[in-house]
């Protein structure tokens, strides 16, 4: 495909889509890239990266390697997806701490309407679906209950967070993010890029190193499950379409859970920077919420978060249709 340097900056917007998708829990960056029409390129080129690419850059040269795996194309998306994730997570981070009722209310409303849009893509019901999908609500509430099983600052536990987050990439309906947020290592992915840039940015090499560590944990985690989940997940989505869409619709019914406004904290825990963070807590009334419940605000910002789905599905049809 003959792209010029406009068609690559388009996908490097695209790419930013896709990263501010990727940093919020309940929208997934792999719904930006289907209702923006580049899913299908990117699942093939992704799937031809492989060790076998040395082999062509050997025999060939370098030019044609590149082109063997969409290079440009990937390189442009991606740089797009890296630009968005840098510049939103010191938001991100900032509001987690100052105005936290209203950024979990802003998520709920997003998973919310992420619910509605994955089950209207169900067609034929069937007891099967049904089951899978309220069976698929029992685990992934039950799955918010449970205490995170290893420290988010736990080398092999960033492997692992990665490796299960990157499924966010590959299939329309699942948020990166909001998967670690399950896992308990949301906090520590928004301060591993917050710190990266920062200590790079004003020279502190110990903070820096310490980041790029965690930020290279993640991302090997993230290469090798990309490889491993693309063609299964690819094949189910294609084969087992509705009952892969029950599968996700019931992980994000159970999940509300984790993303309801109002918190309980049971247990803390000291982050790798002497901080003290939540590592457990319990959903409550707004009534039961110590502080202001800023249940107004609240209300409205959820009405926001499930509003911006419905746009994103409307663009999406729009697309569809021309």
């Amino acid at each position: 495909m003959q792209r010029r340097f406009l068609d690559y900056l388009i996908i490097t917007f695209k790419g930013v889509a896709m990263g501010a998708a990727d940093v919020v829990p309940g929208v997934s960056g792999g719904t930006i890239a289907f209702i923006s029409g580049i899913y299908e390129e990117l699942i093939e080129s992704i799937d031809k990266v492989n060790f076998g690419v040395f082999k062509v850059w050997k025999q060939q040269g370098f030019k044609t390697a590149w082109k063997s795996i969409n290079g440009s194309f990937l390189l442009a998306l991606f740089s797009g997806i890296a630009i968005s994730i840098l510049s939103l997570a010191k938001l991100i981070k900032w509001l987690l701490h100052n105005e936290p009722v209203l950024l979990w209310s802003f998520f709920f409303g997003l998973v919310l309407a992420s619910i509605l849009y994955t089950a209207k893509q169900i067609k034929g019901w069937s007891p099967k679906i049904i089951s899978a999908i309220i069976a698929t609500s029992v685990l992934s509430y039950y799955i918010t209950l449970a205490e995170p099983f290893a420290s988010p600052d736990s080398p092999f536990y960033l492997l692992f967070c990665g490796f299960i987050a990157i499924i966010a990439m590959i299939l329309p309906g699942v948020s990166g993010a909001f998967i670690l947020l399950i896992l308990g290592a949301y906090q520590t992915a928004i301060d591993t890029v917050n710190n990266l840039r920062d200590g790079l940015l004003t020279g502190n090499m110990e903070l820096f190193k310490d980041a790029l560590l965690k930020f290279v944990l993640l991302a090997i985690g993230a290469v090798v499950g990309l490889k491993v989940f693309s063609k299964a997940l690819n094949w189910m989505f294609k084969h087992q379409k509705n009952l892969t869409l029950a599968i996700l619709t019931g992980f994000m019914i159970g999940s509300l859970n984790k993303i309801w406004p109002w918190k309980k904290i049971l247990k803390t825990r000291i982050n790798s920077e002497g901080e003290e963070v939540t590592l457990l807590d319990q959903s409550i009334l707004p009534s039961s919420y110590q502080g202001d419940n800023q249940i107004i605000l609240a209300i409205i910002f959820i009405v926001v978060g499930f509003a911006t789905i419905l746009i994103l599905e409307g663009l999406g049809n729009k697309k569809n249709k021309i």
